[in-house]
């Protein structure tokens, strides 16, 4: 299986040197493509040095973006099967083998979830863990599917979630996660979790602070529960005209 590593990255030339170096001891036959979302530092230049392929995005679009970018290309570019990776150092490259197990599995969509040991290795806030709790009881009254970490960011794709995610996926903060989800449960896709572990960012600094991911999980919320009144369809439904050319 042809599988491809996409690492959306913004502003992370300190952490990832670590990260890439990682990944290559852990899964060393896995291709690399890293999408610069934008950056004004040397993370596509850390990138290139490392030896893997960059796409480099002209102003930020955001993760859910930056994947959708890294979807057509793994299309453009025949791939299987597809890894996220986030290029600051919390996913643990270890990990990597096991999601991809789970798609060996039959699985289309395997979500890595910080929380599905239940043994507290992952601490939170209380204000982020209460929006999470809403958010997973949201996406359970929504999917009728229960879910530990519904907006966990290390995921695994299989080529029929490729194909639906390159032309139908959010842009949006944290609805490229959860919003996500909920469309490949709706459009029949097998979505499976499996424990990971998270780690201490690498280096720089996280994007979102309290008020504002507070705002983004309210937001996504509304979209959540208005949800419940449309339906997703695939691309091919929808008359979407994107295709991967020719390779």
């Amino acid at each position: 299986m042809k599988t491809l590593v996409i690492m959306p990255a913004l502003n992370e030339e300190e952490s990832l040197p670590e990260v890439l170096a990682a990944l290559r001891s852990q899964a060393p036959d896995l291709d690399v493509v890293v999408v610069d979302d934008g950056s004004s530092d040397g993370t596509a230049a850390v990138a290139r040095a490392a030896g893997v392929a960059v796409v480099s995005l002209p102003y930020n679009l955001g993760v859910g973006g930056a994947m959708r970018t890294g979807f057509r290309y793994a299309l453009r570019l025949g791939y299987d099967r597809a890894v996220q990776l986030d290029a600051d150092g919390q996913h643990d490259p270890t990990d990597v083998m096991r999601l991809l197990a789970e798609l060996d599995n039959g699985a289309d969509l395997v979500v890595g979830s910080r929380f599905a040991n239940g043994d507290g290795h992952y601490e939170v806030g209380r204000t982020r863990r209460a929006a999470m709790g809403i958010m997973r009881r949201a996406v359970k009254v929504v999917s009728g599917r229960e879910f530990t970490d519904a907006s966990s960011g290390f995921r695994a794709f299989s080529r029929p979630m490729l194909e639906l995610f390159a032309a139908n996926y959010s842009v949006d903060y944290l609805a490229d996660t959860v919003e996500a989800l909920l469309t490949a449960v709706r459009s029949g896709m097998r979505v499976v979790e499996v424990p990971v572990t998270m780690r201490v960012r690498a280096g720089g600094a996280p994007s979102t602070r309290n008020v504002k991911l507070a705002y983004h999980y309210l937001r996504l919320l509304v979209v959540v529960v208005t949800s419940v009144t449309r339906r997703h369809r695939r691309p091919h439904e929808e008359g979407s005209s994107w295709s991967p050319s020719p390779t």
